[in-house]
């Protein structure tokens, strides 16, 4: 026992400072991307490659919705690589993952658990894994849920971005008129700033509490277990793990003498009792290397040293680590269950939405992004990535909870009286990863129609107080303008009635966003109607 308490060595630990700055340079690239994506896209790398490398959402959303994307051809090169290099996305690339080994540094989290611990630590992933593919297979795509790039890009697009442009904003604006300085530089660096591609235009979202709470519920567990996400829960590192199993570069041992200082420090439990390692559990951290005393451990290809995998790691001693044919049935049956469930009450491709494109009645469907035709596929294709609703340069794209149903839970949908869908911008199509919203040039995008306009009567001044208000017929972007206006005359006075043209009527929000009627709501409302029809 006292062997075990052996400090790790102190030796000079240059592989592990690469790894750090290749967390630090990747988590930089990663917010980077996603915080200077905005209107006009031009310049910018488009985040929706941030998810083509991502090979849960890629792979199981594909299954989902029968259809071949694009992104699948990156997502298999980076299964590749993790078959030759091991599962070095988590420790060296993952942006959730470097956010849990900052969090776990504060405290210095427990990491040496028994190897019945780390087994039981291990399973649940591979279960979320196993649900995600038989829920995909009976055409329900869940990978969103749990995904680490999508929770990350949630977190930093809905809560990083716009707390720390608010303060900002809030910064500046004080500077400037505590101090005065309107006629100073510092002015006409915030004025750049508002303007610039990493201004510090301020957005608001709902329901973005929610957002935050997920992202720290996944990190904070990592002050007590090390890495407790990336053992645990994460489906991608289990998916990573599968494919590690066999890969080429591995922990090597030579001479080992058993002190125990490797396995206590392992951050992923990757190293058993016996000193040998569970290849798909290690995400090639390097501190392995410079905690060995002797310096006898290594990575290397084979050949020279002996592998630290035993004979039978493909067998009892590994499959201890993996899910029951109990456990397989209790998923299978509870997914079979669930697509039942979902079919009968969800947003699924055969549930309630799956007529919506076939008529008019979609009054009570949210108003979803140009080009969305069919709610049940939009649903089960988007992955909540977040993309559409930060480069919504009117804000009006907002992430639901559970007003929609839980099975739409943080799907973007427009909320005029937030802000509307810029006729001039398509810009959410160009950002979508996986198609939920189909790309368009700009031309196409204008003629999308996101629902219907309609003048509550009951509301509308021109009707109910017979006073002339045109703020509508104004802000309509359609050169030819979808509300016209009959002209009639009360007590001899010339009154303008406006009525909606829903041959020219895109949907956009606009006329909704400026309503000066607010009072129970605008008087003028868009309504998801004959959406699937192409504006004249």
């Amino acid at each position: 026992m006292s062997s075990a308490r052996k400090k790790p060595s102190q030796r000079p630990r240059p592989w592990v400072r690469v790894r750090r700055a290749s967390q630090v340079f990747f988590f930089g690239l990663f917010v980077y991307i996603l915080w200077s994506t905005t209107y006009p896209l031009t310049g910018s790398i488009s985040p929706e490659w941030i998810f083509k490398l991502d090979p849960l959402v890629m792979i199981f959303t594909a299954i989902a919705e029968r259809v071949l994307l694009a992104g699948l051809i990156f997502a298999g090169g980076m299964l590749v690589l993790t078959w030759v290099l091991g599962r070095f996305f988590c420790g060296w690339v993952c942006p959730l993952g470097a956010v849990i080994d900052a969090v776990g540094a504060v405290r210095g989290a427990r990491n040496g658990l028994s190897d019945r611990a780390n087994r039981w630590f291990r399973r649940p992933k591979l279960v979320f894994l196993l649900l995600i593919a038989v829920l995909a297979a009976a055409g329900i795509q869940a990978a969103w849920f749990l995904d680490p790039i999508v929770v990350a890009a949630r977190f930093v697009s809905m809560n990083l971005i716009p707390t720390s442009t608010l303060l900002a904003d809030r910064f500046f604006v004080f500077t400037v008129q505590k101090f005065n300085l309107y006629d100073s530089g510092f002015y006409d660096l915030y004025r750049t700033m508002k303007s610039d591609f990493l201004g510090v235009k301020v957005a608001y979202f709902k329901n973005a509490l929610p957002i935050l709470g997920f992202f720290v519920a996944a990190t904070l567990p990592a002050l007590f277990v090390s890495r407790f996400w990336c053992r645990a829960i994460c489906p991608l590192g289990a998916l990573y793990g599968q494919v590690a199993r066999g890969s080429l570069l591995r922990r090597q041992t030579e001479d080992c003498k058993s002190c125990g200082v490797c396995r206590s420090a392992c951050r992923m439990g990757a190293i058993r009792e016996d000193f040998l390692t569970v290849p798909g559990e290690c995400i090639l951290c390097m501190d392995c290397v410079y905690d060995c005393r002797a310096a006898k451990t290594r990575f290397g290809w084979g050949g020279g040293a002996k592998p630290d995998v035993p004979a039978s790691s493909q067998g009892a001693g590994e499959r201890s680590g993996g899910i029951t044919r109990k456990e397989f049935l209790w998923v299978t049956l509870a997914a079979g269950l669930f697509s039942g469930f979902r079919g009968r009450h969800g947003g699924g491709g055969a549930g309630k939405h799956a007529g919506a494109k076939h008529d008019g009645s979609c009054r009570n469907l949210p108003l979803r992004p140009p080009g969305v035709a069919d709610e049940g596929e939009f649903v089960d294709r988007c992955i909540r990535c977040g993309n559409c609703m930060k480069v919504c340069v009117t804000n009006g794209l907002q992430p639901v909870m559970f007003e929609e149903g839980w099975e739409a839970m943080w799907t973007p949908k427009l909320v005029p009286e937030i802000g509307c869908c810029e006729y001039q911008c398509n810009l959410c199509s160009q950002v979508c990863p996986t198609g939920a919203i189909p790309k368009m040039d700009l031309e196409t995008k204008k003629k999308a129609r996101l629902g219907i306009a309609e003048i509550d009567q009951k509301l509308c001044v021109a009707y109910s107080e017979n006073k002339t208000c045109i703020v509508c017929e104004e802000h309509c972007p359609i050169s030819e303008k979808a509300i016209k206006f009959d002209e009639v005359f009360v007590d001899g006075k010339r009154i303008l009635k406006p009525w909606i043209d829903e041959d020219l009527c895109v949907g956009c929000g606009i006329c909704q966003h400026v309503c000066p009627v607010t009072q129970p709501s605008r008087a003028v409302r868009v309504f998801a109607r004959k959406r699937h029809l192409p504006a004249k």
